[in-house]
């Protein structure tokens, strides 16, 4: 800041010019450190109109800012509670950046969530959204129910529609009306629902889930055709992979079924490796 004292610069980046240089103090808030229900949007007079300057060039075509997203992410409930299971590996387009994120969110131990699109996105939402559950109890001297859960996320993901997040998350809880899961997105849209598949590879999740859901799983079956469908979708689609994660949310609470590579359990299912 010194440097732009010395040129006599009066605006920047991190202090724009919105008002009369005289009123502003020597401290700046950054809106989601002292709220974390306000998220900081970028300085500029109308975020959401200006954000089309970043995602499209003077021709009107995309640019490169613009990347695609990749993952698999699969819900279901069943006779025996929910199941949650997900890939691992985090995209930019063709690149991977990591085989190792943890996509399943756990908000407490009768919340889980899921994550798909943006991962900074999803993982800042579903903590402040864990911190809201929590109080939630405080206040209350309850657990909160999965669908006041996911209307909140739902509330806070439409306050900042049309600004640039990327969310595809499902929330699974088990509460007094039995297991329950629900879908929300950046959108906040927020639908209630028996399967839930999100993400570049979710078709193919889909087509191994059509084959062999039923509401009458047992346990140890319904496992099973979770860890199939993910595996399935990361033989299949190049932005899914890493290592699979099965959850299961009973009436007492979620449990870690099993994390497995994907390429052992290629070697499982297909042993001759065809």
């Amino acid at each position: 800041m010194a440097l732009e004292s010395l040129m006599g610069f009066k605006e920047t980046f991190v202090r724009p010019m919105v008002f009369d240089d005289s009123e502003l103090e020597d401290s700046y808030e950054v809106a989601n450190l002292s709220n974390p229900m306000m998220l900081a949007l970028p300085p500029l007079a109308n975020p959401r109109s200006a954000l089309a300057n970043f995602d499209k060039d003077q021709f009107g075509k995309d640019i490169k800012i613009k990347i695609a997203h990749g993952t698999t992410t699969l819900g279901f409930r069943f006779r025996g509670g929910v199941i949650l299971a997900v890939d691992s590996r985090a995209t930019g387009g063709m690149y991977i950046g990591s085989q190792n994120v943890k996509k399943v969110i756990e908000i407490n131990k009768f919340l889980l969530g899921t994550m798909a699109g943006g991962a900074a996105d999803c993982v800042y939402w579903d903590r402040v959204l864990a911190k809201q559950c929590r109080l939630h109890e405080l206040r209350n001297k309850e657990r909160i129910s999965t669908a006041a859960a996911s209307k909140i996320m739902s509330n806070m993901a439409y306050s900042y529609k049309g600004t640039g997040l990327s969310m595809g998350m499902m929330i699974a809880g088990y509460d007094a009306r039995g297991p329950e899961l629900y879908y929300v997105d950046s959108e906040g849209s927020r639908t209630k629902g028996e399967i839930f598949s999100v993400g570049s590879g979710s078709v193919y999740a889909y087509g191994v889930m059509d084959a062999g859901y039923s509401w009458d799983l047992k346990d140890e079956d319904a496992y099973e055709i979770a860890r199939r469908a993910i595996y399935t979708a990361t033989y299949r689609d190049a932005a899914s992979g890493g290592l699979i994660r099965v959850y299961h949310m009973k009436e007492t609470g979620w449990e870690c079924i099993s994390v497995e590579d994907c390429k052992d359990l290629h070697f499982a299912y297909y042993p001759d490796g065809k």
